[in-house]
């Protein structure tokens, strides 16, 4: 009887899993099919505690919903996939394509250790796979509008269906869940591929329609918080895509569009790092290589009062604050952070992606590297340097009444709203444990404009 291979990577569920459809295919109606996931140390050992325990609870989920059949081995794919092809006598292997610099590296590894044994790629983490738009002339895209122009011209597939029964093969020792990981006090969304659902189905039901204003205020619980589903693919874009154009009404049109944006933006920074694969690490403008950053015991100073929020600066304070409780930060308070870390302290843009990788739940190369280098200049937009975001505007604006701020720094939560955002203009001084301004925002964004304007003339 004829068995498939699915390795689950980036995709952990069962529903529009075009991947499944096919290792079903492979397996015919007298076959069976071999769920396997694969515990590697190039990925699990740089993964932070909230990325780790995440995955661990979406494998256990997983598990269940395979009826026990998921098999879960640990060590290099390009070794385990191949030894546990001989185990079973697999015919083939299946997986969604991987677009990320090792993902693609490691799967050529493995189909070259399969010897000849199908590695079929089918479907990707992603609405239009990294790779397939390019311009007119055939180069990739190098900014967002362009991209994103091309991508709803092209239109998408629907969304897989779910099979009803799977062949699931039984008999093979099952291996154990990764181990469960200390968070502290960090408090995890729940995992899986029916958390998934349930969190876009609240969110579609409950917040779609006032996503366009509300998106940008920390404050309110206006975003989808899908990010880290769309990370271990407990859901994929395409359904989401799929339930929200077909609610793209008069009084929606404008909450769709924003939301299709936001997951045109990840696919886009795939796109960038699947063309790009050195911006990883690299800048994507080489020219801003040439970029100072500042090191030494007065950077490191800098960058732990910013890492623990304890900076001075509210808006800021609070989104490094819901790093360390929820494992995730609102977008809007990202670029905040981010702005601060790159251009009033001065201090590398990889340093900050680094550690948003370490402690966020989404941990997403792309998305995540991009970003930073977005905020730092040194990305896809065209001239972004000079947008330098001001801390205490920001906070002014987009959390007015304070609600955010109040949330994460304790400190200040008796402080009255026209002080929330400026502590230090409190008569007497900010309240008893909250730090002032460990920087002057207006001086240090001239340092990083004369910076930048030394790299633009060199």
């Amino acid at each position: 009887m004829p068995t498939a291979l699915l390795w689950f990577r980036r995709d952990l569920r069962l529903s529009d899993h075009p991947a499944l459809l096919a290792a079903c295919d492979a397996a015919g109606p007298e076959g069976t099919v071999v769920p396997v996931f694969v515990v590697d140390p190039r990925l699990w050992d740089p993964s932070g505690p909230p990325r780790r325990e995440f995955l661990r609870s979406c494998l256990a989920d997983l598990r269940e919903q395979t009826g026990g059949a998921l098999v879960i081995r640990s060590g290099d794919p390009a070794r385990v996939v191949p030894d546990l092809v001989r185990e079973t006598g697999g015919g083939s292997v299946h997986v969604s394509a991987d677009a990320g610099v090792y993902g693609r590296a490691r799967d050529a590894a493995v189909e070259q250790a399969l010897g000849g044994v199908p590695f079929v790629r089918t479907g990707s983490p992603y609405g239009v796979t990294p790779g397939r738009l390019t311009k007119d002339d055939g180069t990739p895209f190098k900014v967002y509008s362009p991209f994103a122009r091309a991508w709803r011209a092209r239109g998408l597939h629907g969304p897989a269906p779910r099979p009803d029964d799977v062949p699931w093969a039984d008999g093979l020792a099952p291996g154990d869940l990764p181990p469960a990981q200390d968070l502290g006090e960090t408090v995890l969304p729940a995992a899986g591929e029916q958390a998934g659902r349930d969190a876009w189905a609240q969110f579609r039901d409950q917040r779609l329609l006032g996503y366009a204003s509300s998106r940008n205020t920390p404050g309110a619980d206006g975003t989808s918080r899908l990010s880290a589903h769309l990370k271990y693919g407990t859901v994929h874009p395409r359904t989401l895509l799929a339930e929200a154009t077909a609610l793209d009404d008069g009084d929606r049109h404008e909450a769709v569009e924003k939301f299709v944006g936001e997951l045109i933006w990840r696919d886009f920074y795939a796109d960038v790092l699947w063309h790009r694969p050195e911006t990883a690490r690299e800048p994507f403008n080489p020219q801003m290589t040439a970029m100072e950053y500042d090191t030494g015991p007065v950077a490191d100073e800098h960058f732990a009062a910013w890492a623990e929020g304890r900076t001075g600066y509210p808006i800021v304070d609070a989104g490094m604050r819901q790093l360390h409780g929820e494992a995730y930060v609102h977008n809007r308070v990202r670029m905040v952070v981010a702005s601060f870390l790159v251009k009033d302290l001065h201090i590398d843009w990889r340093r900050g992606a680094r550690y948003f990788l370490d402690h966020l739940v989404d941990g997403d190369l792309a998305s995540n590297h991009h970003g930073w280098q977005w905020v730092a200049g040194t990305g896809t937009d065209p001239s972004p340097y000079y947008r330098v975001f001001n801390p205490t505007r920001q906070g002014q604006q987009f959390d007015p009444d304070g609600a955010y701020v109040r949330r994460w720094v304790p400190e200040l939560r008796d402080v009255p709203d026209r002080y929330v955002h400026e502590p230090w203009t409190v008569p007497g001084g900010p309240p008893e444990g909250y730090p002032a301004p460990i920087v002057d925002h207006a001086e240090e964004r001239q340092v990083a404009l004369a910076r930048y304007q030394a790299v633009r003339g060199a």
